[in-house]
């Protein structure tokens, strides 16, 4: 099987779809006046778009003059769902409804899990959960058109035009390699698109055409998507079979310095954690790489040892919540389908 790569170019993934939609449920979108300076920076768009990539500047023009400005898409950056403290994040995510669903999509597509898990090496759980977190697997991929997100955060949302700006090239190169109209696609307020909500520069770097039809399509062709996270995990470092996060339970007052430590990355080992009294409530090994990652509860702090995979997540997603909310959704729905799932 022939499983086509994008180009090299990377950006790190999106955020969670679900979220928005469940806090930002009832926004409406408000259409502001565009900017007077809007055509100048859209000829200046296009002119480099032109220059670099060889496209047709008047056509980069007249998707962009088709474009909406869209005030809810500015409204939703400025409340991200990962300020929520853990337990009410997790509450999103980890409702009953979400886990059986998750467990009737493993059992109906479970041999084309199995062969993309195994082509990979990553684990048929996360696989799963990644999608059920991202839109409810599949069945709610966005309602803004990609063109407006990306028109909106590039040109009107300064503390993060230049990312966005990056995004829109991506995305104009991405609807070109693929064939795609770049004003028919709809996807989050971010611009993230189809099940496994990729953003442009995740599309062309980390999607793959898993079933070799000639294009990599990851709104209707699930061996696309699950291909291209499991592609995705496996490029961001993967370790096939071993653990995502375990519990811990810490004594003493040495570890605490680690509990403020910054980043997400594994800072420490598994042995010197118990060194500091952070105890994994399974076994792992010593020289494992590791961190003491520590989430809000409802009752109190939760101490986790995470891991090289729970990084791994992080690259989709640069939250703690997000990873931690994979892992257990996973879990859940392992659980749920029974032994030997």
């Amino acid at each position: 099987m022939r499983h086509r790569p994008a180009p090299a170019r990377v950006r790190s993934a999106m955020g969670a779809l679900a979220v928005t939609a469940a806090l930002l449920a009832g926004c409406a979108v408000a259409g502001a006046p565009e900017p007077a300076d809007d055509e100048a920076a859209f000829d200046r768009f296009a002119e480099q778009m032109a220059r670099e990539h060889g496209l047709d500047a008047d056509r980069v023009r007249e998707v962009l003059a088709a474009s909406e400005r869209q005030q809810d898409i500015i409204d939703a950056m400025e409340r991200p769902a990962e300020a929520l403290p853990w337990h009410r994040y997790r509450g999103i995510f980890l409702k009953q409804a979400r886990i059986q669903a998750g467990a009737d999509f493993w059992d109906e597509h479970e041999a084309l899990i199995r062969r993309v898990s195994e082509a990979y090496g990553v684990s048929p759980a996360v696989l799963v959960a990644i999608v059920g977190v991202e839109t409810r697997y599949g069945t709610y991929t966005g309602r803004h058109r990609v063109i407006d997100a990306l028109r909106t955060l590039a040109f009107d949302y300064p503390p993060r035009s230049g990312f966005f700006r990056g995004e829109l090239a991506d995305y104009f190169l991405l609807t070109r390699e693929e064939g795609i109209d770049p004003l028919g696609p709809k996807g989050s307020y971010a611009g993230a698109m189809g099940m496994p909500q990729f953003i442009a520069s995740s599309y062309r770097a980390y999607a793959v055409d898993f079933n070799d039809n000639g294009r990599r399509d990851l709104w209707d062709e699930l061996p696309d998507v699950l291909g291209s996270v499991a592609n995705y995990f496996a490029r961001h470092g993967w370790r096939s079979g071993e653990p995502v996060a375990v519990p811990a339970e810490v004594d003493g007052d040495d570890w605490r310095p680690l509990a403020d430590a910054g980043g997400l990355k594994p800072n420490t080992t598994v042995g010197e954690l118990a060194r500091r009294g952070v105890y994994p409530q399974e076994t792992l090994p010593a020289d494992a790489p590791a961190r003491l990652t520590v989430l809000e509860g409802e009752d109190g702090p939760q101490y986790w040892v995470t891991l090289t995979n729970f990084y791994v997540i992080t690259r989709y997603n640069h939250s703690p919540l997000y990873a931690m909310a994979v892992h257990q959704l996973g879990e859940a729905i392992r659980e749920a389908r029974g032994p030997g799932a």
